[in-house]
């Protein structure tokens, strides 16, 4: 039967769609583990070869085709982070976000936390650690030097640069630092931090020889361990960066390890790069008048670890002048505005795709600003959840309702389909041939059942990336014992929810909000007798138990949009149906459930 075909068509993608991004896609939650170490220990240091980096920018290759073309001496590993932070010579950080240092080694912003955000939901647990040392196991770290073409390094890592004593950088206090080259040229350089997470970097030079002096700006991050990441179908974590005019390229941990060295194109009137975590990133903004080489490298020399690189084009210092070069520095959380002011006041090009939205963007942002904006009038990411529904069932209330109405004439049909099939039963096409007519007399739709079921697809996808990507829904609470959005219902139906205290494997991890999702399925499709075909009758009765499995791993912010949409969608139906004088059946369906069906004789 048509209906069927098309009925079974529908329940297929939904279900190849639950299913394949549960399996396929979701992977064990990042905020509560510790980044894993892929490091080598040994003695000896970084091979790097000593030769200056070539006159030309657009040459970067080196002889293993994995070096970096900033020369970097290889430090010691050690495990205590607050016994390495306090053995070197640091200013502080101090803003509204960020609590760190500088080490005055290198001038590198390598130890950095953020203050409002904590590795689980309990406010007392430690915050998040962006940045440490390089002689951390977890070593990650951004910095800013200058090459002399055809001589080698200006200042770089083991430049020691001189502050003025107690100075803190914070927000209307940049810090100033000095370096002397001892060959003609001197180098100052201006530290300043916005409110937020931005970072600039002012180095004026200065020629006291007799000749002109050319120089380039150079910057790197470099990473020694390798974080967990999401599945690439869902969610993008590794090096990535605007680059020329091919816009943004990404290139994950698996394949710069096998690439070893990827050179992107030169970039022309501005552009990033950096690494991104899910949550959080590291990027450096070069001068935007300059244009600039890069590369991205997966370094096995010594300990190994992930760079992103670049060195901008010479600017030359005429005898007795100076010049002043202006690179910035990214190190935070991504939060949706923040990210996207930066790009419109700063003129960063693309910097908003920091933030994966995925291929299909223009559901997905959509959705978080209708969901932030009624956040912000609400004061709760679950509460704006529940308002959108409503919100979204009412754009779709036409094509809901016409489904709606086709279905309950459908419903009131049913006795002379039944007589079809039984006057046709021995003749397939001829059966097929008279129902299409009689939907035809009767301006039925037999497809149009599917469609409150396919426009939630769309819906269900765009929320799920919000839910998954966006920093906003993390830890976003709800009430009652939902306090993180972006999480799975923590409590479970197989442990009495909490009150017999064992721990469970996660396939029996299905709580109340998933329960309550199952429920409202249920009565969904039992407000609609029991399809004759036994194919259908055993899809409807099992999905719902199905989908409460399944559902209850995806975050609990999109549970609730389920249920809710689901007790929307029974009220809406209910009344079409007692609009079109057709019967709610709901309960004689429940109890046909349980009746036992009558034996056929042979």
């Amino acid at each position: 039967m048509e209906m069927n075909r098309n009925f079974l068509i529908a329940m297929a993608l939904s279900i190849m769609v639950l299913v394949g991004w549960q399996f396929l896609v979701i992977t064990p939650r990042m905020e509560d583990q510790q980044r894993q170490a892929e490091i080598a220990q040994n003695d000896g240091s970084l091979q790097t070869p000593q030769t200056p980096a070539g006159t030309e920018q657009e040459s970067l290759t080196a002889p293993s085709g994995r070096e970096s073309i900033v020369p970097s001496p290889q430090l010691p590993l050690a495990e205590d982070r607050d016994a390495v932070i306090a053995s070197g010579n640091r200013i502080p950080i101090d803003t509204p976000e960020l609590v760190g240092s500088i080490n005055l080694t290198g001038a590198r912003l390598d130890d950095l936390r953020l203050k409002h955000y904590h590795e689980t939901v309990d406010d007392s647990s430690p915050t998040i650690v962006l940045l440490s040392p390089e002689q951390l196991p977890n070593g990650y770290f951004a910095e800013y030097g200058l090459i002399r073409p055809g001589a080698g390094q200006l200042v770089g890592a083991t430049t020691q640069w001189q502050a003025e004593p107690g100075a803190t950088l914070s927000p209307g206090t940049p810090v100033t630092l000095t370096a002397e080259t001892g060959n003609g040229l001197s180098v100052t350089r201006r530290i300043s931090v916005d409110d937020n997470f931005m970072f600039t970097i002012e180095d004026t030079i200065v020629n006291d020889g007799d000749t002109a002096v050319e120089v380039s700006p150079y910057g790197r991050i470099a990473r020694y361990s390798k974080p967990e990441v999401a599945a690439a179908y869902v969610l993008f974590e590794g090096l990535l960066g605007v680059f020329g005019e091919e816009g943004l390229d990404e290139v994950s941990y698996g394949s710069i390890e096998d690439d070893g060295r990827l050179p992107q194109p030169k970039s022309s009137g501005g552009g990033w790069l950096g690494i991104t975590d899910k949550y959080w990133a590291t990027t450096l903004i070069p001068e935007g008048q300059r244009d600039f080489s890069s590369q991205f490298l997966y370094r096995t020399d010594g300990r190994p670890h992930y760079q992103t690189e670049f060195v901008s084009d010479p600017v030359s210092v005429a005898p007795g002048a100076s010049t002043t070069v202006v690179n910035r520095a990214f190190a935070g959380a991504k939060e949706v505005d923040k990210i996207n002011a930066y790009e419109e006041q700063l003129n960063i090009r693309q910097f908003g795709q920091l933030i994966d939205w995925g291929w299909f963007y223009f559901i997905t942002r959509p959705m978080f600003t209708a969901l932030d904006f009624i956040f912000k009038l609400v004061g709760n990411f679950g509460i704006a959840i529940l308002i959108l529904t409503v919100i979204l069932k009412l754009f779709f209330f036409p094509l809901a309702n016409k489904s709606y109405k086709s279905m309950a004439r459908m419903k009131n049909v049913q006795p002379k389909v039944m007589e079809l099939r039984e006057r046709y039963k021995d003749d397939r096409q001829k059966q097929q041939q008279e129902m299409m007519k009689l939907y035809r007399e009767e301006k039925i739709n037999p497809a149009a059942g599917c469609w409150p079921i396919l426009i939630q697809i769309p819906v269900f996808f765009a929320l799920y990336k919000v839910l998954y990507v966006t920093i906003e829904m993390r830890h976003a609470p709800f009430y009652g014992w939902i306090q993180d959005l972006a999480a799975p219902d923590p409590t479970s139906l197989f442990n009495l929810f909490g009150l017999i205290p064992v721990a469970l494997p996660d396939i029996l991890m299905v709580g109340v909000w998933p329960i309550l999702m199952g429920i409202t399925m249920f009565i969904q499709m039992r407000l609609n007798p029991t399809p004759p075909d036994p194919t259908q009758a055993m899809i409807f009765t099992w999905m719902p138990i199905v989908f409460t499995f399944m559902l209850a791993a995806f975050p609990a912010g999109l549970v609730i949009y389920w249920t809710w949409n689901n007790f929307l969608s029974i009220i809406q139906q209910s009344v079409i149906m007692k609009r079109n004088g057709t019967k709610i059946e709901l309960i004689d369906n429940i109890r046909g459930m349980f009746k036992r069906k009558p034996k056929t004789s042979s």
